[in-house]
């Protein structure tokens, strides 16, 4: 019989590749319905059962029986390699990405350096791809792409040092853990340092994941395809797996830097512990309440690492692509000088503000996040029933047309 390690590993990886394959089915079929919202057409509605589900499986398994094709100039090593090496720098990450309190594969106390570290291989599978498929046009997109993402791995890690010093540690476990409790007291609304830490470490991270409107790699008018042109069937989707597992994964993190983890923020306390407390006894506490609690805490851990990508997807789907100077300046010029200051803020912020303004803030910052996100939501549901000529000049250029007035977004 093996030992017992070897089958925890072996069950920990099996669950780890069946989240990150099924989360990118679901979030594929997730941009495509956004997609379709955001530009004012129907999206995978009219086939594929309700709501569209089945076409992104139907698109899966046609991936997995189209031929494989490689150049006949292509360097056939490399060319073989680059997806996997690309699929391995996003899944990796996930053996140290806590997805409860104490569900994790391998609890780390240099956990965010050791996903960070992993997530840069990524790039070498990329430069294989764009080198070994002997096309210039995939070679410069490979190029263009590991600059990007190794210029802006620089600021995204200036800025996870930021709570990092707030938590003093670098155990993913323990920085969720120190969030327990109300809301106010997730580090995205301990002070303003924290607060803007978040939201250039979440810019930061859409460009590493070669998203838009940082995709240059993608850039069709002059790149085609960028470093995986040349891909078809089984290899290509690695390349797009490993994208959307990269997305969930640096979400993952800003969700235990910044936004509590897998805490509620709804409950002074931590629901497993508390669960476990509630149905087991003084002495003893119960297995069965520690495990409905944690499954509490895996599913608001999922939830928001979800709406992070759902962010991402929403970024894409309304901003233009910039040049390639313009996201290497964005980098270099902005958000590096901006890293920086707010990693030197953060060390002496708590040294010059009195006790009753930190705390005083943490309460003003996290209201005004709470009642903007809930006017968002307000917005987004009430949307759906505004009639064209009500609603922003971009819904409709023709809202003064006959009939047009009584129309409806669907």
């Amino acid at each position: 019989m093996p030992p017992l390690g070897l089958i925890i590993a072996v069950v920990s990886v099996v669950a780890l590749l069946t989240f990150v394959a099924a989360s990118a089915v679901f979030l594929i079929w997730v941009e495509r319905k956004v997609a379709g919202r955001i530009q004012d057409r129907l999206g995978p509605t009219r086939v594929g059962g309700k709501f569209g589900w089945l076409q992104t499986i139907a698109d899966g398994m046609k991936l997995l029986v189209k031929e494989d094709i490689i150049p006949g100039s292509a360097d056939q090593f490399l060319f073989r390699l680059g997806p996997y090496i690309a699929f391995c720098g996003a899944f990796v990450a996930f053996i140290a990405l806590p997805f409860g309190n104490g569900v994790v594969a391998l609890d780390m106390n240099i956990a965010i350096f050791f996903m960070l570290a992993v997530m840069s291989t990524e790039v070498f599978g990329i430069i294989m791809a764009g080198y070994g498929s002997g096309s210039k046009w995939s070679l410069f997109g490979g190029m263009r792409e590991a600059a990007q993402m190794v210029s802006y791995e620089v600021p995204m890690a200036i800025c996870v040092l930021v709570p990092v010093i707030v938590a003093g540690s670098m155990n993913l476990s323990e920085i969720a853990r120190a969030q327990t409790g109300w809301i106010y007291q997730w580090y995205l609304f301990r002070d303003p340092f924290t607060f803007c830490a978040f939201w250039t470490y979440f810019c930061c991270a859409t460009a590493s994941c070669k998203r838009a409107p940082f995709d240059l790699a993608e850039a069709e008018s002059e790149l085609v395809a960028g470093f995986h042109t040349e891909y078809s069937g089984l290899r290509w989707s690695f390349f797009f797996m490993g994208e959307y597992g990269a997305m969930f994964a640096v979400s993952g993190i800003a969700v235990h830097l910044f936004l509590g983890g897998w805490n509620l923020g709804l409950v002074p306390f931590e629901l497993s512990d508390q669960f476990a407390k509630w149905m087991g006894t003084a002495s003893e506490p119960s297995m069965v309440g520690f495990v409905i609690g944690n499954a509490i805490n895996v599913i608001v851990f999922i939830t928001k690492g979800m709406l992070l990508v759902f962010v991402m997807i929403w970024i894409r789907w309304t901003l233009p692509r910039l040049r390639i100077d313009q996201v290497m300046m964005t980098c270099l010029k902005y958000l590096l000088p901006i890293s920086c200051v707010l990693l030197l803020g953060v060390s002496f912020w708590h040294l010059a503000m009195p006790s009753f303004v930190l705390q005083g803030l943490r309460y003003v910052l996290a209201t005004v996040c709470v009642l903007w996100f809930l006017w968002t939501v307000r917005q987004v549901l009430t949307a759906k029933g505004t009639p064209l000529s009500q609603g922003m000049p971009a819904w409709w250029k023709e809202a003064e047309a006959p009939g047009y007035g009584s129309l409806t977004r669907t």
